[in-house]
């Protein structure tokens, strides 16, 4: 046969046998082997399209992941893809990806969450969207966010996503959208953004692995001003490989293995809370000793110490969280009487909060050079993520301003001293609950030690191994059994 037209499967020594279309089963490939397959010509990255359009149309009515598939304009990207002379030095050739809804999409229109914002469409991408383009992926679609992507969970007028690990649950925020799409199989890569914990959380709540970068390695371009520098781009991803393939992009760095340390590793263990009350459960406890016990075991040495993360860190946290809210919708010509009530709220504090002059850079270099100092002898921070499961996926911009940002604060309190900070750090797998969700675990390193993460996450997954998809959306089951 030939094999532009189609693969045979199961077929015998005559050719005998049913024909699958080329580019079946890719659903559920690694980024990685998704480009190397297009790169060769063994696929092209219009059959890879259309492959995770098919399983986007069947899984997004239960998870709600998209506010915007862009089925003619991926087709059109697709095909120029297939036909670049540049495509073989791609590194993410044909990859289908998803953008999340802060960042600019050229021809969409850029709600951050704004339920009924109608225009403009963006004129240009956001360069974090056009490193991507340019490295050969594929922007199928644009993911749903809470309301100025404030909250840690995913939901808004008429919508709320769900956890394909428990569609019960909310694959968290304000990445909670993007999330979904990777871990439902729709995209196995996704864009996404980390203002205190926007990345790291989603990926705890999904089973993904996530990388919030230090401070100015990955462009911005978030909001107003990037909530005075604590928001910072990156990627979710379902394997160490391809989220580090997605971050070179995302840097402008040349795509390579993260280089091993050459040493033994100094990791400092740590499972209190800087949010007085916020205590890890049992399963978050036992995931961190674990991480840590394997650690110990790969000839790292894992000594018990607590960061310095003081009340002025919190509080110098909060208040450019709450003059984010307002920035932000000043930055959209959003009225504050057009927002829900809870980020109403949330911007006329941060209105007060900007007025009063409490967003105060030296707050943030001092929590920096004190991190950075408890890095002087230890090479890796190993933290819980979350206090227990994600939290119930319900309409949570019904709730009071007081409602949302108690629940938030009670279920993720490790995650946003270090975008104050402006430190590194890295979400990956570890283990499951015995209800079958996702337990996750969290690693922070000094200015530039994202390879240092990757690397060392890497080494956790050869040793902890996760699986890459829930039982009900993975892609790469085999088919059910028919009826006898």
């Amino acid at each position: 046969m030939d094999a532009s037209r189609g693969l045979r499967v199961g077929a015998g020594p005559d050719g005998d046998g049913p024909v699958a279309p080329r580019g079946a089963g890719v659903v559920g490939l690694p980024a990685t082997e998704l480009a190397a397959r297009v790169r060769s010509g063994e696929l092209t990255a219009v059959e890879v399209l259309r492959a995770h359009l098919a399983h986007l149309d069947a899984v997004e009515p239960r998870v709600g992941a998209f506010r915007v598939v862009r089925r003619e304009a991926a087709l059109a990207e697709a095909h120029a893809v297939d036909t670049a002379l540049t495509r073989f030095a791609m590194p993410l050739a044909g990859v289908p990806v998803a953008v999340k809804d802060n960042v600019a999409v050229a021809g969409e229109v850029r709600t951050d969450g704004v339920a009924g914002r109608t225009g403009p469409p963006e004129a240009r991408d956001a360069e974090v969207v056009a490193r991507l383009r340019r490295a050969g992926a594929v922007v199928v679609g644009v993911t749903r966010v809470p309301e100025l992507c404030l909250y840690a969970a995913t939901d808004g007028p008429g919508t709320v996503t769900r956890n394909p690990w428990d569609t019960a649950r909310s694959p968290a925020g304000s990445s909670g959208g993007s999330a979904a799409a990777v871990a439902s199989g729709a995209v196995p890569l996704a864009h996404g953004n980390d203002g205190l914990g926007s990345l790291r959380l989603p990926a705890a709540a999904c089973g993904l692995v996530a990388l919030k970068p230090g401070r100015g390695v990955v462009p911005g371009g978030i909001g107003a001003d990037d909530w005075s520098g604590m928001a910072v781009n990156g990627a979710l991803a379902t394997t160490v490989a391809d989220l580090a393939l997605a971050h070179a992009v995302l840097a402008g760095e040349e795509p390579a293995a993260p280089p091993a340390p050459g040493r033994p590793l100094r990791v400092a263990v740590s499972t209190r809370s800087p949010v007085p009350g916020a205590r890890p459960d049992g399963p978050a406890r036992a995931a961190v000793e674990a991480v840590a016990a394997a650690l110990a075991a790969a000839g790292h040495t894992v000594v018990r110490r607590d960061p310095p993360v003081t009340p002025g860190a919190v509080t110098g946290t909060l208040a450019r969280w709450m003059a984010g809210a307002a920035d932000d919708a000043a930055h959209l010509g959003v009225p504050l009487a057009d927002l829900q009530p809870r980020s109403r709220t949330h911007a006329r504090i941060g209105r007060a909060v900007r007025a009063a002059g409490l967003v105060r850079p030296a707050t943030a270099e001092r929590f920096r050079a004190r991190s950075t100092r408890f890095f002087s002898d230890v090479d890796v921070l190993l933290t819980p993520v979350t206090t227990g499961p994600p939290l119930p996926a319900r309409p949570w911009h019904e709730r009071s301003f007081l409602a949302n940002v108690a629940a938030n604060a009670r279920w993720a309190p490790w995650t946003a001293a270090w975008n104050l900070a402006g430190l590194p750090a890295l979400v990956l797998p570890a283990g499951t609950r015995s209800s079958g969700q996702p337990l996750a675990v969290q690693l922070v390193g000094p200015p530039g030690a994202e390879g240092r993460l990757l690397w060392i996450a890497g080494e956790l997954e050869r040793r902890l191994p996760w699986r890459r998809y829930p039982p009900v959306f993975d892609p790469t089951a085999p088919p059910a059994p028919a009826p006898a």
